[in-house]
């Protein structure tokens, strides 16, 4: 029997309107994540990853406005509830670990106050229920102290610590569903590979489903179940993560993972990516990678490529793939 996704992620768009004309930052993407799974979203800066998370949350801001597609959470459409609603759902059913907690944090309250205003609204207890909680999250995040650090200001914690005071809000009131957006780009390597193994295990722990948003394939390599591949805002690739890194088939994932390094291999120059991203409004009506693509035909400017299954769970949208 074939298993219900926890979250489904249909045609979704989300577009902004500048003074050089609208555009569209997430331009129909479409991929699911079962129980316990974790789908990493890779591509460059801008490809419209953290667009796409946001787009889920319900956080996109003007000028951004979700202007197509479904978002469903065990099969509740979240694009369609009310904001009153959807502030039950998140916190809650699910959570998101943003990429620069210090400015994700407010820094007039302490680090519990922030704690138990979501675990008192979501689990309806009591301020003391509430801080039991949120010191036990504390401890079991491998923050020392946590009693002591419960009454700490953000900017009292170093940056690994506010990192993991921020998972342990995310985590405290039990979301089936969670975020992490880049959540170790700003934190040197040692305490980056902490974050991510305590992800891990508290992923584990709690059986949650979590999609994974990054730019390092190293990260994605360790971390992820399935990768999905992003670029200018549409899909470019998505495969089980060994699959994918053995045999890509889209010309910019194989390009991406071509240009890292290797471990023991002296080079003179790495190898790059030629050319540049086009500006939001300046992308090509077909492929987005059109201009970059050594593979590029000529109907790869004018036409979007379809969504293809090259084989099972291995899907690609390209009209001349690498394979």
């Amino acid at each position: 029997m074939q298993e219900t996704p926890v979250i489904e992620v249909k045609n979704l768009e989300t577009t902004f309107v500048t003074k050089a004309g609208p555009f569209k930052a997430v331009n129909n993407i479409s991929y699911s994540i079962n129980k316990g799974q974790t789908m990493g979203i890779v591509g460059e800066s801008g490809c419209g990853k953290s667009v796409t998370s946001y787009s889920l949350m319900r956080l996109i801001e003007r000028p951004g406005t979700v202007t197509g597609g479904q978002v469903l959470l065990n099969g509740r459409d979240l694009l369609k509830i009310n904001e009153s609603q959807m502030e039950e759902v998140r916190g809650g059913e699910m959570a998101m670990i943003f990429q620069e907690p210090m400015t994700a944090l407010n820094p007039v309250l302490t680090i519990g106050r922030q704690m138990d205003e979501q675990i008192m609204r979501h689990k309806k207890c009591t301020q003391k229920e509430s801080k039991e909680r949120a010191i036990e999250m504390l401890r079991l995040v491998g923050i020392p102290s946590p009693a002591e650090r419960y009454n700490s200001y953000p900017h009292q914690l170093s940056g690994g610590m506010r990192q993991r005071a921020m998972i342990a809000m995310a985590l405290s009131c039990d979301p089936m569903f969670l975020i992490a957006d880049e959540p170790t780009t700003a934190l040197d390597v040692t305490i980056q590979a902490q974050i991510l193994e305590l992800i891990q295990g508290l992923q584990q722990k709690f059986n949650m489903t979590v999609q994974f948003i990054t730019h390092d394939l190293g990260v994605i390599s360790e971390i992820s179940d399935r990768v999905m591949v992003m670029y200018g805002g549409q899909f470019c690739e998505q495969a089980d993560t060994q699959e994918l890194f053995l045999n890509p088939l889209h010309p910019y994932t194989a390009a991406l993972i071509a240009s890292r390094p290797k471990f023991g291999e002296r080079v003179a120059r790495l190898r790059t990516i030629e050319g540049s991203v086009p500006a939001p409004h300046e992308l090509p009506k077909g492929c987005p990678f059109t201009n970059r693509c050594p593979r590029a035909v000529n109907e790869c400017a004018v036409l979007k490529p379809p969504v293809v299954e090259f084989k099972p769970g291995h899907t690609v949208a390209c009209f001349n793939p690498v394979a």
